[in-house]
């Protein structure tokens, strides 16, 4: 897992000044309204007609979660089980025809949230470099052979510490960042976190662009929609995912609370989260009724150690999964680490999404490709939104930071753990 310390998104200002203008406006208005919890007639399904598990998956989902039939739309995307589109089918064959639906055939804002399904592509490809710059990429790109020398002479000058060195190596790095925005590194992204944007029009397709869900205010969001994935290994693995989170809500999650945090006590951003694991104990402890078991050492919860898990968070093992649990119907869990969502439909994968979903576990997310730690909503932000009684897909976009990037939430949207805000008398 990386932390990204390089410069933020190149130019995003034309949009984000305008938003942040309306928003200040908006909170004016906006301090006594409700937040109102997403139905199921705002879920707009995006199935692949030409694969028949897409399809039936669709269609199962609206018999289950009792949404219209007019909620599919159904768009074709191949035969084939595509795990990535390019970047310019993804703007042709999804896109473009959810734009449309969204805003000539669907009642204006009435759809706040996409469910893609198992046949849909979950990572979309990086945009090619951009054309008008390539007289600027050339210069760029002499500039850093320059750096390199500079810096290398210093080195074998001894001035590894000295003011000239660090000036070139900053120098450095500034330089290879414009060129990778100009060449298109770090575009791709996953489809749904892309999707979330669909209505935004044109936005800068460099790495991440904030959520503006995020929080619970009403109203701010103006075109941003939730998203969220019925996937996973197998037809049967992903009608699971409706089915477990149905029957779990009727009792309310049971089981235990399995957090696993490494005892980092540093003031950065590896201490931050490792604390946020932590307080998700506590916090689990006073707002639920759940058994709460720990391990706060760099070890992991070992094989067959944790039966009647209903909850897991923790890090950090990368793409290597530990049979640890025993899931429930309706476990949520999520785990803190990259490329964790790769291969979501592979049942043999050791990455923790798709070897999660085979174990059992009803809800999860991860990323498609290097996130960077400060992409994952804090633990105790997120799974304190399902205590509050908030729905899968709202708890995620709540605490979510970015979009138009890694991250994939697999399960059912409208699944709510807990009906009514919990918390022990």
């Amino acid at each position: 897992m990386k932390k990204d310390t390089r410069s933020p998104n190149i130019p995003e200002a034309r949009n984000l000044t305008m938003h942040r203008l309306l928003t200040a406006i908006l909170l004016l208005f906006l301090q006594n309204i409700a937040v109102f919890a997403l139905e199921p007639d705002e879920i707009l399904i995006i199935a692949n007609k030409d694969i028949a598990a897409s399809m039936h998956i669709a269609k199962y989902y609206c018999e289950k979660r009792q949404l219209p039939r007019d909620n599919v739309l159904a768009v074709s995307l191949g035969k084939n089980l595509n795990n990535t589109i390019s970047r310019n089918d993804y703007e042709r064959l999804l896109a473009e025809p959810i734009r449309k639906e969204l805003l000539t055939k669907q009642q204006p804002g009435k759809i706040r949230c996409l469910l893609t399904t198992y046949g849909v592509p979950y990572k979309v490809g990086r945009r090619g470099p951009l054309k008008e710059l390539q007289g600027k990429l050339k210069e760029l790109k002499e500039l850093v052979e320059q750096e390199k020398k500079r810096i290398k002479q210093l080195e074998q000058n001894g001035r590894t510490n000295s003011l000239e060195h660090k000036q070139s190596t900053y120098k450095l790095a500034k330089t290879q960042f414009e060129i990778d925005y100009i060449e298109g590194k770090e575009t791709d992204a996953s489809v749904d976190s892309e999707l979330s944007m669909v209505l935004n029009g044109s936005y800068e397709l460099y790495r991440w662009q904030p959520n503006m869900l995020k929080g619970d205010i009403p109203g701010l969001s103006l075109n941003t929609l939730m998203v969220s994935r019925l996937d996973g290994p197998n037809y049967e693995i992903v009608k699971g995912l409706i089915d477990k989170a149905i029957a779990a809500e009727k009792t309310g999650l049971k089981g235990i609370a399995y957090i696993d945090s490494r005892g980092i006590v540093k003031e950065d951003l590896y201490g931050r989260f490792d604390q946020s694991l932590r307080d998700l104990a506590v916090i689990t402890r006073l707002q639920t009724d759940m058994s709460v078991e720990e391990e706060q050492t760099e070890k992991l919860f070992p094989p067959s150690a944790c039966p009647q898990a209903a909850i897991y968070c923790g890090w950090y093992s990368l793409k290597k999964y530990v049979d640890a649990f025993d899931f429930v119907d309706g476990a949520i869990g999520y785990h803190i680490s990259s490329w964790e969502a790769i291969d979501i439909r592979d049942p043999n994968s050791s990455q923790w999404c798709p070897a999660m979903l085979t174990d059992g576990i009803t809800a999860t997310l991860g990323a498609v490709a290097e996130p960077y730690l400060h992409a994952f909503p804090q633990p105790e932000e997120f799974f304190m939104e399902l205590y509050k009684g908030n729905c899968l897909v709202e708890a995620y976009y709540r605490t979510n930071p970015f979009n138009s990037w890694q991250l994939v939430l697999i399960g059912d949207p409208l699944y709510r753990p807990f009906k009514k805000a919990v918390g022990k008398n």
